[in-house]
């Protein structure tokens, strides 16, 4: 009877946390989040990466002005 109400007490928690899905659709699921956060983290790479870029054009114009002024 005790190994009965843990099973139905783990099987009530495994539910919560699997949100009402199947362990299939919770792992599809997952796979797509991560799927998702890694094209999420491609697209804030690429925009540091253009940020540094233009960073780096104006300390570069800056430092040829500083080179041609004379005081």
């Amino acid at each position: 009877m005790l190994d009965k109400d843990l099973d139905e007490k783990v099987e009530r928690m495994l539910n919560a946390a699997l949100g009402g899905l199947t362990p299939h659709e919770a792992l599809l699921k997952a796979s797509q989040d991560e799927a998702a956060n890694v094209d999420e983290r491609a697209a804030a790479k690429e925009k540091n990466r253009e940020r540094a870029l233009k960073l780096l054009a104006e300390l570069e114009k800056a430092q040829a002005k500083s080179k041609t002024c004379v005081f």
